[in-house]
């Protein structure tokens, strides 16, 4: 006999909106996650301040996930960002909308999120067992029938929801777990590997910028020579290259890129909100008024003081003379230089380091309306370890909530 009705594995955020709808559904639920606490991963999302959602109008969500956004379609409008908000709003943690339509608890402290979701758990009844590693999980003539614990241990259902995320972060307990899972379970499983990840670049001079954040700046990426996406918002330099939201947001395609060997660059437009002759225009009129300056003392206005050391050297203009002997074409290479500041990407950084994993348990062989698997009865899949992905903003955990609130529903109905 069944001890549960139905096991969740991973208590992450599609792994604990699951196990608690699946409860409130009529289902005896465990929820068995490796690490000591839950939402580990939640935790630190949004640099501590958990980043839950957009309050952009759901049907424009699906452009925001370049990994299988029409998979998400009726998932979304079955818990879309309204009805997360309402939910966390109904265990008192309140949110905002900052910039980008991004929303946060008030209180910017993401435990609060882990907190709401801990209480709605223990509100329905969930059995939660921490420390508890997954090692197999049972089938028999095709059928899930519970799963093997570390040290032997078996526990019973007849549906198990897996939700174990994907590989980044592997310290918060996603390190492929579950893609192991899928594959012995004769799932596809497309390769995964690193989304909104920070990039590395071959020029030297960004170590001179460390810890320097540009706002309002556009960059766009190159890739063998043609422009394939452009982002406007903030950047960070690092020691090794680039991040920040839009640097995150084309990292995904520029690795893909760099995967297939193509040649992939950045080029950042320091000034986005004027044209080349507007911006010609502007330099002109700084450079008539600091004309019988030395150069590297004339750009104090159009760049931040670190940069401009940079700027100067990548120019070709000699810092020692004086402004009003730039030539013309001297001014216009320095013109291209502020729109169009090249970087060159070598490589993206590991996976364990990336915000998300792109990739997975192939969509293809889930039922979007379930969430359940097509190969193996009473198996379901929500949340990273599936291969959707989205941009920065609050889409990712939106997907994740939303992919498991469906799958606890699903199950839920099936037993109860």
């Amino acid at each position: 006999m069944n001890e549960y009705q139905v096991i969740v594995v991973g208590g992450g955020a599609a792994g604990m909106m699951a196990a608690g709808q699946a409860a409130k559904a009529g289902a005896k639920v465990l929820l068995l996650e490796k690490k000591e606490r839950l939402g580990r991963k939640i935790a630190i999302s949004g640099k501590g301040r958990c980043n839950i959602t957009n309050v952009e109008n759901v049907s424009d969500f699906i452009s925001h996930y370049p990994g299988n956004g029409r998979f998400l379609h009726g998932i979304l409008r079955g818990f879309d960002n309204v009805a997360l908000r309402e939910f966390f709003s109904s265990y008192g943690v309140e949110t905002k909308v900052e910039r980008g339509g991004r929303v946060f608890p008030v209180s910017d402290d993401a435990e609060k999120i882990v907190e709401a979701l801990s209480t709605f758990l223990s509100d329905m009844g969930v059995k939660v067992q921490s420390g508890v590693t997954v090692e197999e999980v049972l089938v028999e003539d095709g059928h899930v029938v519970g799963v093997r614990g570390s040290g032997s241990k078996k526990y019973y259902a007849p549906s198990v929801i897996l939700c174990t995320g994907g590989s980044s972060y592997p310290a918060t307990g996603s390190n492929g777990d579950g893609f192991r899972f899928a594959r012995k379970l004769g799932h596809s499983v497309i390769t995964p590997r690193p989304a909104l990840v920070p990039l590395k670049t071959a020029e030297e001079w960004v170590k001179e910028l460390q810890g320097l954040a540009l706002r309002n700046v556009e960059c766009s990426l190159w890739i063998e020579g043609k422009k394939k996406a452009a982002e406007f918002g903030e950047m960070l330099f690092t020691h090794f290259g680039v991040s920040g939201p839009i640097i995150l947001t084309l990292s995904r395609q520029a690795g893909d890129a760099l995967r297939e060997d193509k040649q992939v660059e950045l080029r950042i437009n320091l000034k986005p909100a004027l044209s080349a002759e507007q911006f010609d225009i502007r330099v002109q009129r700084d450079f008539q008024k600091f004309s019988n300056k030395q150069f590297k003392n004339a750009l104090d206005e159009l760049l931040p003081q670190s940069l401009i050391p940079v700027l100067i050297r990548l120019s070709g203009i000699n810092p020692e003379g004086v402004v009003h002997q730039i030539s013309r074409e001297e001014r216009k290479g320095l013109i291209r230089l502020f729109q169009e500041l090249p970087l060159t990407i070598t490589e993206t950084l590991s996976i364990e380091t990336a915000i998300v994993t792109a990739g997975g348990v192939n969509v293809k062989e889930i039922n979007p309306k379930t969430m359940a698997s097509k190969c193996v009865e009473g198996l379901y899949w929500a949340g990273e370890v599936v291969d959707v992905d989205g941009i920065t903003g609050g889409y990712n955990l939106q997907a994740a909530f939303a992919m498991g609130y469906r799958a606890g529903q699903a199950v839920g109905n099936v037993v109860d």
